[in-house]
């Protein structure tokens, strides 16, 4: 059983005064107030109605949008930087037959194989990985393209990520770069690990690892056997905090993914979370003075933060919006827009939080989780989170190292009271 202490106080040491703690909703409060101190996100009154302030703002980003389909029909101005430095120095570019590979934090052009990380993929090693992109072998398909489950001569198993080729245009260049460079900055144990890719005649192919066992909403639809416990629901919003936190703030550069979503969360044997697909992911700012970026809107219906879609302004607090929905869709087992359901729970964060400032909060439980003094208090202190995420402002919304110490916290207390209803 993992630790219960948080993994950050070694690396970044948190007073005690600033140690996130969460006692029961004062219903009195409005849940929409800045989050002043990271040792209780208990809320300051108001007068006004806090349920309508959310329903205006999350309202205008759902009710002209599909389920689970991507926000593509804005041109997105983003471009990183036209060269990136690898760990060794050495700078790369964009060549029709270039394969590239990552080693440690860089990448470096693979023109033998005795160079660092130097392994390079031709054509043909692709095709024999997955038997001629055999169907038997698909594993996801999506508007980018199709993943295929690989074995390299070396026995690791690799997803291989082919894009489409009769969509082969700029819009999707652009995702497909946007994802290398992302992938080639980052190493983190909840994040997918990137093997490398191949630019030659009319294919673009990206090769991560493999990442056995489905997706998060694929689990939360119990299409793999049996549905996720309570427990592992809270360790994975625990794995999927810890990789956005490391993007925010201890990867070479901030990193604001944009499409946190439960299908780009794949699970281990282990049940351990890496997050993926990084084809919207952003550099964030590190100017001094500059708040945000503007930039056109990229993300999935439902999980959209309602104030980048309005005003253009990314921030990492879009991050945490898409974070919120995700701990809802964790505790409720819904999707996040349910359009065959009655017209007042299509929206599920609008639903869930409606029922939860009612005092309901177990009518949001997962039918298929046991009802225990256990759960109800994790679910209460879970949804109490998710709302201060969902916060119509992005000042008001918790950090998402914030979130992940919150989240370590509801699961020790979660465990402990689970300990004691097993032993009594």
């Amino acid at each position: 059983m993992p630790s219960t202490d948080s993994p950050f106080s070694s690396r970044s040491p948190i007073s005690s005064s600033s140690k996130a703690k969460l006692g029961r909703r004062d219903r009195s409060r409005s849940p929409l107030t800045s989050v002043k101190r990271s040792a209780e996100l208990n809320t300051q009154s108001s007068s006004s109605n806090p349920f309508t302030l959310i329903s205006r703002f999350i309202g205008s980003c759902f009710a002209p949008a599909k389920a689970h389909s991507n926000v593509e029909n804005f041109s997105d101005a983003f471009k990183f930087s036209s060269e990136t430095t690898s760990a060794s120095g050495s700078k790369y570019g964009t060549s029709h037959s270039s394969v590239k590979r990552l080693s440690g934090r860089g990448i470096y052009i693979s023109g033998s194989q005795n160079e660092p990380g130097g392994l390079s993929f031709s054509m043909k090693e692709i095709h024999k990985a997955t038997k001629n992109f055999s169907p038997s072998l698909m594993v996801g398909q999506g508007g980018f393209g199709t993943v295929y489950k690989g074995t390299l001569d070396n026995g690791m198993l690799v997803a291989v990520k082919r894009a489409k080729r009769s969509a082969y245009d700029k819009h999707l260049g652009t995702e497909f770069q946007s994802e290398i460079q992302t992938l080639a900055r980052v190493e983190h144990l909840n994040l997918v690990r990137f093997m490398g890719y191949l630019e030659n005649e009319g294919e673009r192919i990206l090769v991560v690892e493999y990442v056995p066992n489905g997706t998060l909403r694929e689990h939360l639809d119990c299409l793999h056997g049996d549905c996720l416990s309570l427990a592992a629901r809270l360790d994975i919003a625990i794995d999927v905090a810890h990789a956005i936190t490391y993007l925010h703030m201890y990867a070479d550069h901030p990193i604001i993914h944009r499409d946190i979503k439960s299908s780009n969360i794949l699970l281990t044997e282990n049940f351990r979370a890496k997050v993926a697909d990084f084809g919207f992911a952003r550099l964030g700012t590190t100017e001094t003075g500059v708040t945000h970026i503007s930039t056109q809107v990229k993300g999935t219906a439902g999980y959209l933060d309602p104030e980048y879609l309005k005003t253009y302004q990314l921030t990492e607090k879009s991050d945490v919006y898409s974070f919120g929905v995700l701990m809802v869709e964790l505790v409720s087992g819904r999707r996040p827009i349910e359009p065959k359901r009655d017209s007042k729970e299509r929206l599920t964060p609008k639903w869930a939080m409606k029922k939860f400032m009612d005092g309901n909060a177990i009518q949001i439980l997962d039918p298929k989780l046991p009802k225990t003094p256990a759960s109800s208090l994790a679910l209460e202190k879970v949804l109490e989170l998710a709302l201060q995420c969902l916060a119509p402002n992005r000042q008001s919304r918790p950090s998402m190292r914030m979130c992940a110490e919150i989240l370590w916290t509801i699961r020790k207390d979660y465990r402990d009271l689970l300990s004691l209803e097993e032993t009594s």
